[in-house]
């Protein structure tokens, strides 16, 4: 389908700086914009780009002063970022949908299946499992017996529902995730070897949440391992028995919470943070990369980092320390030498 700019700009109610019959019918990165293609700018990294983009439609913030000519026509709008994501939304919106269900699926006669839902081949959904409307199911994902899915979700190849899940509205689960699995509980014995203790909760996941592919969630060992409204979770992402994740947290890849851990809403982890288990974690707390997270956070809003975790700025005063280790050793050295020297010289003269 293609769009002029003038459809654009009013859908997104933007400024039009230049043609507005010109017409696009994709998208591109800035640095490689072609011809009959839309394109953004939010970064500053990228504004040497603009110059030379190709992109014929490029959206920008109305803020936006150009140094030199650009040859694109120019929608300008409160924030690029978000007018893309409503643009790559509506694009997205528009695909082909298939509904139906697969003759090589398995369905229980005991499930049942919301209407125009889609069920891929090679699909397994067990006994009284309960799929909402305009669910897409595609090939090899399993939905283990008393699952519940709601409407409008997504489920990519290979998703595995383990048995009395719940899965809310709108949400996306990505190939390889796990939703359900035994949470890490063993009881160790006399003899030194360890005893499984049998998960008996569930996985509950509220609306509009999205599991990015090979992330697991655990079953809770009693109750449920809860995952609320609007979270988004990234790539090989472990989190474990009886964790709650509050609403609208951001988790970024190889992340680990390990159970019965509690985050307030609206918290940020990034890549390789490690939370321990037993915690508490206030609403709004941020931790940077590689952060490792031993006891509770109990002050909201706060920016952390290193191990263990520490306001952001004391990481970062800590960080210019150690850089400079070895030169602090030399000088350590250095006064504990001339110390020395100086005793010796001290213990003549007494003598």
């Amino acid at each position: 389908m293609e769009f002029t700019a003038q459809q654009i700009a009013d859908f997104l109610g933007g400024e039009i700086q230049g043609n507005p019959s010109v017409k696009v019918s994709d998208f591109s990165k800035i640095e490689e914009g072609k011809p009959g293609t839309l394109s953004f700018l939010s970064n500053p990294k990228y504004i040497q780009y603009i110059y030379e983009c190709q992109a014929s439609i490029i959206l920008v913030n109305r803020d936006f002063v150009p140094e030199k000519e650009i040859n694109s026509t120019l929608i300008r709008v409160d924030d690029a970022y978000q007018a893309l994501a409503a643009l790559l939304t509506l694009a997205d919106q528009a695909k082909f949908k298939k509904t139906g269900i697969s003759a090589l699926a398995f369905v229980s006669p005991t499930a049942v299946i919301g209407e125009n839902a889609y069920i891929a081949p090679f699909v397994y959904v067990g006994e009284r499992v309960n799929i909402g409307k305009n669910a897409t199911i595609h090939a090899h994902c399993c939905i283990e017996d008393n699952a519940k899915l709601g409407e409008y979700i997504t489920l990519f190849s290979g998703v595995k529902i383990y048995n009395d899940c719940v899965i809310g509205n709108n949400c996306t689960l990505h190939s390889g995730s796990v939703i359900g699995s035994d949470g890490f509980g063993f009881a160790p014995t006399e003899d030194g070897s360890y005893k499984k203790i049998p998960q008996m909760g569930n996985v509950v996941i509220e609306d509009d949440v999205e599991i990015g592919a090979n992330s697991v969630v655990d079953r809770a060992t009693m109750g449920s391992t809860v995952i609320r409204k609007g979270v988004k979770i990234d790539n090989l992402v472990q989190i474990a028995h009886n964790v709650e994740v509050g609403m609208n947290t951001v988790i970024a890849a190889q992340t680990g919470i390990s159970g019965s851990t509690k985050l307030g809403k609206q918290c940020i982890l990034a890549g390789q943070v490690g939370l321990a288990g037993h915690i508490h974690i206030a609403d709004g707390t941020i931790f940077g990369a590689q952060t490792g997270v031993p006891s509770s956070v109990k002050t909201p809003n706060q920016t952390l980092q290193g191990y263990p975790a520490v306001p952001i700025m004391t990481f970062q005063r800590a960080s210019i320390v150690y850089k400079k280790l070895p030169e602090l050793q030399k000088t350590v050295f250095a006064m504990e030498k001339k110390i020395q020297e100086l005793e010796i010289k001290l213990s003549s003269i007494s003598k």
